[in-house]
């Protein structure tokens, strides 16, 4: 099944709400639980579910996310028909850039046309969530489906930024609003909705075929979920397939997130923590791959004043060192540095920060390359963290990479 299906990712949003985290690099290259990139969940998917032709359609500041690829995803063998392959906009149906998803694809239709393979697989990059995509391979073969569109449920309240969708007793779609005002629950279920997980599997002629419509329809947006997916269920079978069921070989955590806004990403970070996460990331025959960098092993030692550093409910990357400081519920990323009486409180750290001594975080996410002065306060103040800093909804702080502190 797997040389039937070409697989490929879009992974060129720009990620605006989740500025300044993404300054300077695609949201699928965005750092995750102190160890991965998002994309890394996506791509480890894929690797488990056996599919090994893909194409990853990056746009919007994408260097990182194509360096990560190629240090960390350079794994297949092309001379076996496998690859991970970089598809950076190439205008080649006119200077624009991609206009929507179906537009990104509708722009590399030449690759389709390459390719020998019999359906294409659809996802986004931008997720985290574990999922077989074998099983609904094999799902849409089973219905002979013209379209397969995978989905969950969703709290009605939550709905609106998904398509939602009706079906029948058959698991074919016979509506679809792409994030509707008023979301329509499911019958004898008030509370709760059917929403599109922007998966999809296509015949590749079938999906061809409908690209070129809509590029030349007037007036469509070149969107799958405004787009082509309405206009299908009225003329092709358009099945659901719902994420977590029984189907599949790794274990139906049914843990599934839009990481697109600061609260959302940082509220993923902290699941990690719980006592029981509701994403295992310790199951060996489902793990997350991602680039290892040379780095020593993580290590806590006594400050300058022989004072013991402390570390409750945290995560820590390789590298990365307590130097007599204090670390709680938190996650810290690789070559992090918290010297003596520091405190770091729910808190994320990217790689190369530094806390100095005595210096306080709480409730904060600092990216890369931060040197955090001795006796510097963030998450106590807010008239003074506000002037400096980005704060989210819900107040989380972000410290944008390389900040630069006055002294």
């Amino acid at each position: 099944m797997s040389e039937q299906t070409l697989t490929i990712l879009l992974a060129g949003g720009s990620g605006s709400r989740l500025q300044p985290l993404t300054a300077d690099r695609a949201k699928p290259a965005v750092p995750f639980a102190g160890k991965y990139r998002v994309i890394d969940f996506t791509l480890s998917n894929c690797l488990h579910s056996g599919l090994r032709r893909i194409l990853v359609l990056t746009q919007y500041k994408s260097h990182s996310l194509h360096k990560h690829l190629r240090d960390g995803w350079s794994i297949f063998n092309p001379e076996c028909g496998e690859y991970i392959t970089v598809v950076p906009p190439q205008m080649r149906t006119g200077a624009s850039w991609y206009a929507g998803t179906a537009d990104a694809i509708c722009q590399n239709l030449f690759l389709l046309e390459r390719s020998s393979s019999e359906k294409v697989l659809i996802l986004a990059a931008d997720h985290i969530y574990r999922m077989d995509y074998a099983a609904l391979l094999q799902a849409h073969d089973e219905k002979a489906a013209d379209l397969t569109v995978a989905c969950m449920k969703v709290p009605l309240g939550e709905a609106g930024a998904f398509g939602v969708m009706a079906i029948d007793g058959d698991q074919r779609i016979i509506e679809f609003n792409e994030k509707p005002e008023h979301p329509k629950c499911l019958p004898g279920d008030p509370e709760t909705a059917l929403g599109s997980m922007g998966i999809y599997v296509f015949p590749k002629d079938l999906l061809m075929e409908e690209l070129r419509a809509d590029a030349a329809r007037e007036g469509s947006s070149h969107d799958f979920g405004k787009d082509l997916i309405p206009r299908m269920i009225r003329t092709h079978k358009v099945y659901a397939y719902e994420f977590g069921g029984p189907r599949g070989r790794v274990t139906q955590d049914r843990y599934w997130r839009d990481v697109g806004s600061l609260d959302a990403y940082y509220e993923a970070n902290m699941d990690l923590l719980k006592p029981v996460p509701p994403l295992d990331l310790y199951q060996q025959d489902w793990a997350i791959r991602t680039y290892h960098g040379q780095n020593p092993p993580a290590r806590m030692v006594p400050g300058e004043g022989g004072k013991d550093g402390l570390l409750v409910n945290a995560i820590m990357g390789a590298g990365t060192v307590i130097i007599g400081g204090s670390v709680r519920h938190s996650i810290l990323a690789s070559r992090v540095h918290v010297h003596e009486d520091a405190e770091v409180q729910d808190s994320i750290l990217f790689d190369h920060v530094t806390v100095g001594r005595g210096a306080k975080l709480r409730r904060c996410i600092v990216d890369k390359h931060v040197q955090i002065p001795p006796g510097e306060t963030i998450g106590f103040e807010p008239d003074k963290d506000d002037r400096r800093f980005t704060r989210s909804e819900k107040g989380i702080l972000v410290v944008p990479k390389e900040y630069r502190f006055e002294r």
